[in-house]
C-alpha cells in the first residue's frame, strides 16, 4: 500500500505578514537586548574589579543553574499545547503557577543548601542568598511570557524583553553607585525584574489569560511529565558551561573567578556573533530537510555550515590567541591582564563549541537527543575530572585547558557519531585540514608581528587566506555556495557585477 505525502498548505496573506512580524520582534528584540547585556557586562567587569566581579560570576553561575530547575523545561510545552488549546490557557497558567513557583523554591533551598555544603566563602552565600529571590520573580514573569508567545502576542513580549533590560541596567547602575556595592545592584535587578512580571501579567490579564482554578491535575501531571526530560537536558547544559567558575571560585578564590568569567565575556560576544544567530536562522531549514532521508541534501547542508563554521572561526581563534593582551586590557583594564591568557586558551573551546553546535542541531533534527544528552553527561565528567586535577596544580589557566579538552572530545564525538546521505567525514576531514595548513601560515605571520596589532591581525589575515586559495581548502561547490550567499547580501549585485561565476552546483549538493 501506497501513502501520499500530504504538504502542508503554505502561509498566506495574513498569516504570512503575521508570521514575519513576529519573528522579526523576537529577533530584534533579542539582538539588542544581548547587545545591551554584553555592553553592560563591559562596565561591569572593571567596575567592580576582579575579586567583587569574582563573587559576582559564582553567584551568577550558581542562579544560572538554578534557572533550569526553577523553570524545568517547561516553556517550550506551555508554548506547544496552549498554541494548540488556546481555551485551555488559564489552566496552563494555573498549572505552571503551582508546579513552577513550588520548583523555584526548592531550587533557591538547593543552591544555598549546595553553597554551604561545598564550602564556598560567606560572600558568595550571602548575596546567593539575595540573588537567588530573583528565581521565584522571574518565574512567575517567565509563565506569562510563554503564555503570551503562545497567542503571538510576540510584539508586546519582545517591547517588554527590551524595556527590562534597560531597567536592569540603569536600576542595577544606581544600586551598585549609591554605595551599598553588590547588594545595590542585586536590589536593582531584583527591582527590575518586578516590574517585567507586573508588564507580562497586565499583557496577559488583558488578552484574557487569567487562572482557573481549582488546580486541574489533567493538565498539570501531563506538563510535569512531558517537560522532565527537558529539565534534565537543561540541567547537564548549564552545569557543562557554570561548572569552570564555580569550581574556580571554590578552589582558587574570587579574584582568579573574575579573570576567568572576564574572559568568558569575549566568548559570550564571539560566539553570539559567529554562531547562535547563525544556528538560529538555519535550525528551521535543516529541520525540513533532514525529514527527506532519501536526499543528499540535509547532510550536504551540515558539511557546508560546519565547514563555513571552521572557516570563519578559526582566523578569530588565532587573533584572540596571539593578541589577546592588546584586546582585552583596553577593555577591562590591566588589573583584568590575567584574563588575556586565559582567553588565548578559552577561544579554543569556542571554536570546539561553535563546530559542533551545528552538528548538534542536525542531530536535533534527526530526533537523536539521548545521543547528544550522553555526551553532554560524559562531557561534563570529564570537564570536572580535569578542572579538579588542573586547578590545584596550574592555577586559573588550567580551568580553560579543561574546557578545552572536554569540549574537544564532545565535538569528535559528533563527527564521528553523525550520519546523514550526503555528509563525509573523510572530505570534511581533508578539507578541515587544509584549513589548518593556511592557519599555521596565519599564526606564524601574527607571532612573527604580535608586538604591532594594527599590523599584525591584518597581515596574519591576508595570509590565512592567501595560504587556504593556495592550498584549494575551497572545493567548487564551496566557491558556488560563497557566489550564492553573496548575491544575496544587501549590495550583492554590486559584487557580482565584479565576480562573475557560473554556477556548477547548488544548495542541494548536486
Amino acid at each position: 500500500m501506497t501513502t501520499e505525502s500530504v504538504q502542508p498548505p503554505p502561509l498566506i496573506g495574513a498569516e504570512a505578514r503575521r508570521a514575519a512580524r513576529n519573528a522579526g520582534a523576537i529577533a530584534a528584540a533579542t539582538l539588542f537586548s544581548r547587545g545591551l547585556q554584553f555592553a553592560w557586562q563591559l562596565i561591569l567587569v572593571p567596575g567592580l574589579g576582579p575579586a567583587l566581579y569574582g563573587i559576582y560570576a559564582a553567584v551568577s553561575a550558581f542562579v544560572q543553574v538554578g534557572t533550569s530547575i526553577a523553570a524545568f523545561g517547561m516553556g517550550p510545552i506551555l508554548i506547544r499545547d496552549v498554541a494548540r488549546h488556546p481555551e485551555q490557557a488559564g489552566r496552563y497558567l494555573t498549572s505552571a503557577l503551582f508546579l513552577q513557583t513550588f520548583l523555584a523554591l526548592m531550587g533557591y533551598v538547593i543552591l544555598n543548601a549546595a553553597a554551604a555544603m561545598g564550602g564556598y566563602a560567606e560572600p558568595v552565600r550571602v548575596f546567593l542568598a539575595i540573588a537567588g529571590i530573583n528565581l521565584i520573580i522571574d518565574t512567575l514573569g517567565n509563565i506569562c511570557n510563554d503564555l503570551l508567545l503562545a497567542r503571538e502576542r510576540m510584539v508586546a513580549t519582545s517591547a517588554v524583553t527590551v524595556g527590562h533590560m534597560l531597567a536592569l541596567i540603569t536600576l542595577a547602575a544606581l544600586g551598585l553607585n549609591s554605595g551599598y556595592g553588590l547588594f545595590g545592584l542585586y536590589v536593582g535587578v531584583m527591582t527590575a525584574g518586578a516590574l517585567r512580571v507586573v508588564a507580562l501579567w497586565v499583557l496577559a490579564w488583558r488578552a484574557g489569560i487569567r487562572p482557573a482554578w481549582p488546580l486541574d491535575r489533567r493538565v498539570a501531571r501531563p506538563l510535569l511529565l512531558n517537560s522532565a526530560p527537558l529539565a534534565f537536558s537543561a540541567f547537564l547544559t548549564l552545569a557543562y558551561q557554570q561548572l569552570d567558575k564555580l569550581l574556580t571560585n571554590r578552589l582558587i578564590g574570587n579574584a582568579e573567578t573574575g579573570y576567568l568569567s572576564a574572559a568568558f565575556i569575549i566568548i559570550f560576544g564571539v560566539v553570539e556573533l559567529l554562531s547562535t544567530t547563525l544556528i538560529t536562522a538555519l535550525y528551521p531549514l535543516m529541520s525540513r530537510a533532514s525529514a527527506d532521508t532519501r536526499s543528499d541534501q540535509f547532510g550536504f547542508m551540515v558539511q557546508k555550515v560546519t565547514f563555513f563554521t571552521f572557516l570563519i572561526c578559526l582566523p578569530v581563534a588565532l587573533t584572540l590567541t596571539v593578541f589577546a593582551a592588546p584586546l582585552t586590557v583596553p577593555l577591562f583594564g590591566d588589573d583584568y591582564r590575567p584574563s588575556a591568557i586565559i582567553l588565548s586558551v578559552l577561544i579554543w573551546y569556542a571554536l570546539a563549541m561553535m563546530t559542533g553546535n551545528v552538528i548538534s542541531h542536525a542531530m536535533l533534527a534527526q530526533n537523536r537527543q539521548r545521543r547528544l544528552l550522553f555526551l553532554r553527561i560524559t562531557g561534563l565528567f570529564i570537564n570536572a575530572v580535569l578542572l579538579l586535577v588542573f586547578l590545584p596544580r596550574f592555577g586559573v589557566v588550567g580551568a580553560p585547558f579543561a574546557s578545552v579538552c572536554a569540549e574537544l572530545y564532545v565535538l569528535l564525538s559528533l563527527l564521528i557519531l553523525f550520519r546523514a546521505p550526503g555528509w563525509s567525514l573523510r572530505r570534511f576531514g581533508l578539507q578541515a585540514g587544509r584549513l589548518v595548513g593556511a592557519g599555521a601560515v596565519a599564526a606564524l605571520v601574527m607571532v612573527a608581528l604580535r608586538d604591532t596589532a594594527l599590523v599584525g591581525i591584518p597581515a596574519g589575515l591576508l595570509a590565512y587566506v592567501g595560504a587556504g586559495l593556495v592550498l584549494r581548502a575551497l572545493a567548487t561547490d564551496d566557491w558556488d555556495l560563497l557566489y550564492r550567499l553573496t548575491g544575496a547580501l544587501p549590495g550583492g549585485h554590486l559584487i557580482r557585477r565584479i565576480w562573475k561565476r557560473d554556477l556548477h552546483t547548488d544548495w542541494a549538493g548536486g
